[in-house]
């Protein structure tokens, strides 16, 4: 075969076989998507910012986003109108950019509004979160947006207003409290640009609070935190920043195997990769949960009050964990499931049985996710956490 033949179906082979912005996937007809993507200065590079936006957001299909470090509200008028799915928000520079896209086909968004943005609150939230109350098949969601103070010196120094890390911890516990006092019972989503890893030891880590509340909050991209620098936000450092949070009133939903959490590696779609993505869109790459939010789910299929009904010690834990519960009658069982919903451990529990304890063998650190099951019905669940 002649040469330059032979380069030619090199070429064209190639040519087919190689990754393009249009064949990035995330969002389906049957799930939930919400994605938090700090969007660095848009338009980092004018319209062609604009441009790679488009084509980005069209191609994920994502239900929500939101959005952080919208510089100019012109251009990102010119995003939504670009969009044929989408309607935006964004308020003002003010607020140093906090925004969101939805589809409203499927989003009805109920309110907007800001918290913690009087002047008292300026030095622990330079940018006022940002609550979006939405409804979702008829589900009603609450997606708090954060851009939370960035640097520091990685020690947390606790009363030091100047201190970077300090800003952030009162910020954490700030909106913990707001979420406790007054959205206890709802479905609520924290999300954003949260300028902190996950992973530092426990007297310098600025989520304590939230990591502590294993009952009630969960990092749905804990493993990502804690696995493979390949998959972080923040590829320039390398560290995870950008986070997602959910209340237990999610915790069921996350723990199916339709369910998952991603960050999306666009540069894996672009010709120049990494170089091309940072030049034209960000330095941060957008991190995205999928969930199933059946109308129904979380109602019919487990009562929110009996979760009390199963509690456990140690948590976290290294090696073994010990589940106490009670009222246990029935054909009952305990099921435990990694974050991506597949099955770990099963064991029947007899009547009057009060007590488990499992030992785990050859499971990854991590978050599991447990069910008592009687007659098909989930009578109570919970949250771990193996950290050896």
């Amino acid at each position: 075969m002649n040469r330059f033949v032979l380069i030619f179906v090199f070429l064209l082979s190639f040519s087919a076989s190689a990754q393009t912005i249009n064949d990035l996937s995330f969002g389906t007809n049957d799930t939930f998507e919400v994605m938090t993507w700090n969007i660095q200065e848009f338009p980092k590079n004018n319209q062609a910012t604009i441009y790679y936006a488009t084509q980005i957001i069209e191609a994920l299909d994502v239900d929500f986003i939101a959005i952080q470090e919208i510089s100019n509200q012109t251009a990102f008028s010119d995003l939504v109108d670009g969009l044929a799915n989408y309607n935006g928000h964004f308020e003002s520079t003010e607020y140093d950019g906090l925004a969101f896209l939805y589809k409203p086909d499927v989003i009805t968004v109920n309110r907007v509004y800001r918290i913690f943005e009087t002047s008292n609150y300026w030095n622990v939230f330079p940018r006022a979160p940002m609550v979006v109350d939405i409804t979702y098949n008829n589900q009603h969601l609450y997606i708090i947006n954060n851009h939370l103070k960035c640097c520091g010196d990685g020690t947390l120094s606790l009363g030091d207003t100047t201190d970077e890390e300090n800003r952030r911890y009162e910020a954490v516990n700030l909106l913990k409290n707001y979420i406790d006092t007054n959205l206890q019972n709802e479905n609520v989503i924290l999300l954003g640009d949260l300028n902190d890893v996950l992973s530092d030891d426990i007297n310098n880590n600025v989520f304590q609070s939230l990591i502590d509340d294993t009952s009630n909050y969960l990092f749905a991209d804990h493993d990502i935190a804690f696995g493979s620098n390949t998959n972080w936000s923040y590829p320039t450092w390398p560290s995870h920043l950008d986070h997602i949070l959910i209340t237990n009133e999610l915790f069921d939903e996350f723990a199916l195997a339709s369910s998952t959490t991603e960050t999306i590696k666009i540069d894996d779609y672009l010709s120049n990769g990494w170089t091309e993505y940072d030049q034209n869109v960000s330095d941060h790459l957008p991190v995205a949960l999928k969930l199933t939010l059946d109308s129904n789910l979380g109602v019919n299929d487990v009562s929110k009050n009996q979760s009390s009904k199963l509690i456990n010690y140690p948590n976290p834990f290294n090696t073994s964990t010990t589940f106490s519960f009670k009222n246990i009658s029935g054909n009952t069982q305990i099921e435990i499931f990694n974050v991506f919903g597949q099955s770990v451990f099963n064991a029947p529990i007899a009547n009057g049985q009060t007590k488990f304890q499992w030992t785990t063998q050859g499971l990854s650190n991590g978050i599991y996710f447990v069910k008592l099951v009687s007659d098909k019905k989930i009578i109570a669940h919970t949250k771990v956490v193996l950290a050896r």
